[in-house]
Formats: structure tokens, sequence, C-alpha cells
């Protein structure tokens, strides 16, 4: 299917409410995933673009009539009225996001497009509900006055594979505790920021509360380091999240960071496969988004007694699905979102070879694409728990079948991992199901099932980070306490 596609431009950024001009004439060009053309460019921020943003936000953080000190109720009209524009802009966000990095458009249209506004609704609910300031009988005090206030300016960095999702999980909870955002979207997906940022415009939200820099990794560092910052929340992998964790660890700035993880399936013995009712589920908690999720389940465990049958289950399942332009509402695998991206997936399949696993399905490019980043969906078997395959985050479309013998020794593989973010339990035995999850050392888990949900706290354990995001929980990360002792 071959798809249009118009080059998309910008000549400002969008800083202090307003559209500015930048301060160099260097450019951002985004390449398409789908045929590897150029789809867009945008001005490419620099040090002193992010000094303005910082500035800006700063100043709406410190206006005592202003965002900050609003109450929640006033801020909740503002976050619901962007909630409205952006479901009216939700076709751009879909098409952008899809031409940039490859997301099938049925992915982009269930999250992309929906999840950021349904955030948005979310904490403004919460935003009118909470009370700023709770009154306490003390031990040794008559009364205590504990208040919340918002942490300050926030700065949100967001990676490629879910742009305005993982935006929208920062900037939701952050401006409805009142603080202030500098976005610095991922180089390979500001398109579909520059959406964004006109719904901010269009909502008329407060000149500074919301700034957006597009820029690459260097300005993304100094915009961490920046003594104007108060928060850094980061979404990303788990080298550059450690580097993130350094630097605010020595400025004592707290920081949430969601970074990578290697989730394990575990398929009990007593599962019910039927792919025609199970199969959605599993793709989604396996291969969602081209494999291109930090959460997936990519390490399916299998009990020895039923290893044939379900490496069998899963090939077929993944021979069956449809690859193509990411753009077709019938593709369920488009291609990687660079290229950089696809030489890493097929390193690692030919690092599962070499080791001495078996490709069951795919492993190689698929045919009939002269153009775009496609990789085959690949199963491996015959997989030993300590193969790198096993161990490292691919970033793909790209499943290992590992056997185990009991329960206990699935839960000792899916612990021995440096990993912890989500995973699966599938079982026709809900308690079972229960007990087998409460074991693995993670930060999420799902039953059959996975799909972050919005009122619950979402984040790891081990390597793939610190904090939580979603739930009340991610509210209360970006707010900070002080304690009134009353005589």
């Amino acid at each position: 299917m071959k798809v249009a596609v118009v080059v998309i431009e910008y000549d400002s950024m969008f800083i202090g409410g307003q559209w500015r001009a930048p301060t160099s004439d260097r450019r951002i060009t985004v390449i398409g995933a789908n045929d590897e053309l150029v789809c867009g460019s945008v001005p490419e921020a620099h040090e002193e673009d992010v000094d303005a943003a910082v500035t800006a936000a700063r100043e709406a953080v410190r206006d005592r009539a202003g965002w900050a000190h609003w109450p929640g109720a006033k801020r909740a009209t503002y976050l619901e009225r962007l909630a409205d524009i952006l479901d009216g802009r939700s076709e751009d966000l879909i098409s952008r996001v899809s031409i940039q990095n490859g997301m099938p458009v049925s992915v982009a249209r269930q999250l992309e497009a929906s999840y950021p506004v349904v955030l948005l609704r979310y904490y403004a609910d919460l935003a009118r509900e909470e009370a700023p300031m709770e009154l306490r009988r003390g031990l040794f005090c008559p009364e205590i006055l504990v208040r919340r206030e918002p942490v300050g300016v926030v700065a949100a960095i967001v990676p490629w594979n879910f742009p305005q999702t993982l935006a929208a999980f920062k900037y939701a909870p952050a401006l409805a505790a009142g603080c202030t955002v500098v976005i610095k979207p991922s180089p390979e997906t500001v398109l579909d920021a520059y959406v964004f940022a006109e719904a901010v415009a269009q909502a008329g939200i407060p000149p500074g509360v919301i700034n957006v820099v597009p820029a690459h990794r260097e300005v993304g560092s100094y915009l961490v380091g920046h003594p104007g910052v108060d928060k850094v929340a980061f979404t990303g992998s788990t080298p550059a999240g450690r580097t993130i964790g350094e630097v605010c660890g020595r400025l004592l700035r707290p920081a949430t960071l969601e970074l990578g993880g290697k989730s394990a399936a575990i398929v009990l013995d007593d599962a019910e496969l039927d792919m025609e009712t199970l199969g959605p589920q599993l793709f989604s908690a396996t291969l969602l988004n081209n494999g291109q999720t930090c959460f997936l389940g990519t390490r399916i465990l299998a009990p020895q007694s039923r290893y044939i049958e379900i490496v069998d289950l899963l090939s077929d399942l993944v021979a069956s699905l449809t690859i193509g332009n990411s753009l077709d509402e019938t593709t369920q695998i488009g291609p990687m979102a660079t290229a950089q991206q696809r030489h890493r997936v097929e390193s690692y399949i030919a690092k599962g070879r070499s080791d001495g696993a078996r490709v069951t399905v795919g492993g190689g490019r698929p045919s009939g694409f002269d153009k775009g980043w496609f990789v085959e969906p690949t199963v491996f078997a015959d997989v030993d728990s300590h193969h790198t395959i096993a161990q490292e985050e691919i970033f793909g479309p790209v499943l290992s079948v590992i056997a185990y013998t009991d329960d206990n020794d699935a839960i000792r593989i899916a612990n021995d991992c440096d990993y912890g973010l989500g995973g699966t339990v599938w079982t026709t035995d809900q308690d079972r199901g229960l007990a087998v999850a409460q074991q693995i050392q993670t930060g999420t888990i799902g039953i059959n099932t996975y799909i972050p949900d919005p009122v619950a706290p979402f984040g790891g354990v081990k390597a793939s980070g610190l904090g939580r995001e979603l739930g009340p929980e991610a509210l209360a990360s970006y707010q900070q306490l002080q304690s009134i002792y009353l005589g």
C-alpha cells in the first residue's frame, strides 16, 4: 500500500505561551519509518531556547495569582478544555505518530489519540477532589496543618515509541498539581508535539505553563541539569535513566524514571490457549506497537509438558500477523522507528541464532518491502534463560520461549532478570495466577491480560526505574508537603 505523505514544516517553537523564532538555524529532520523519506522538519532547540522555556515556566510558578496558586477546580477546567481540543485533533495525532515511528494506526487510535484525553480528564477530576491542606491532631502539638504545594518546574523527557501517551503520563498529573512543564520530545517524533502545542495555545492555558523544546540528547541533558528545574520525569532506556538519576541525585532533585523492561509472560500448565479468544490479548501483551513497548512480555515461559504445543501456537499466531505500511488500517506489524532500531533488532536475532536458539518463524526482513525499516516478527524456541535474547531488552517483535518445570521454577526464571516492569500470567485458575503474580519482582503484572490503567500506579523495580506514574500516586509525586505546627 502506498500512502501519499505531505511534508510538514515548522519555523518556530512554543515557549512562554507564544510561537518564538529559534536561536539558530539548525533543524531536526524527520524521516518516515515506512518509506525512509523526509516527512517533516522543525527548528532544533538550543541551550538558549531551553533557558527561555525554563524561565517562562519559572515565572508562571512564581506568579502568586497564577497557575500554581489557582484552586484545583480552576486548573481542572483548563485540563478538560485541552482534552476536548486534543480529542478534536485526534486524526492529526494518529497520522503524524504513525508516519514518524511506524506505529500501526489501529494502535495509535487506541492509545496515542485516546489515552492523553482520558488522563487529562482523570487528573482534572483528582484536582477538583483533592483538598490543598489537611488538619491533623498532633501528639505534641494541638493541631498540625499539612499543605500540598506543586513541586515547581518539571522537565518532561519523552521517548519516540508512544510520544503522546508518555508525555501525558507526565504533564497531566504535573499540571493538575499546579506545576509548569518543559517538554522535550524525542527528535524522531516532533511533528505530533506541534499538534499538542497548538492545542495548548487554543486552550488558552496561561503563558509559561507548558513549553515544548524539540531537541537532541545533548540539549536534553542540559535541561535535566538546569538550575531552574525542580523535578525530572523521564521515560527511556535504562542507561540514559542511570545518567539522569546520577545528575538528579547530585542535585538532590526528585526524578521519576520509567526505564527498560524484559517482562515474563508465564503460561501455566492449565492455560486455555484458544487463539480465537485469547490471541488479541496475547498479541497486545507481547508484540504491541511492533514490539517497541517497554512492558511487553517478550520472555514466554512455557511448561515443559506443553512446550511444543505453546511454541507451535505462538509461531502460528506470529506467522498470521499482517505486516505492512503503518498507515494501513489492516496492518498489525509496521516498521521499526529508525534504521538504527532495525539494526539493533537484527543484531539480537543474529545473536540468538549464534547462541543456539532456534527460529521457528520470522528472523529476516519481509519480502515486498524495498523501503522502510521492516523486520519480520520472530519467535525463538530452545532458548536458555541466560541467553542474551532472554536477558536484554531488544525493543522489537522478537519472542523467546523458555521452558520451565513447575510454578516455582517459572517464578525463579521470571525473577532472574535485571528488569521488573511488566509481566503476565496465563491460567484458567485466577487464584493460582494471583499466587504466582504476587511472587514476581515487578511493578505491574496482569492475569490473562495486560494494559496499564490510569487509576493504578505504573512503574518498575530493579533496572526498570524509580517512582510511579498514573494513579493518585503520580499526582502526589508532583507535590511537596509543608507541615505547620499550630500552638
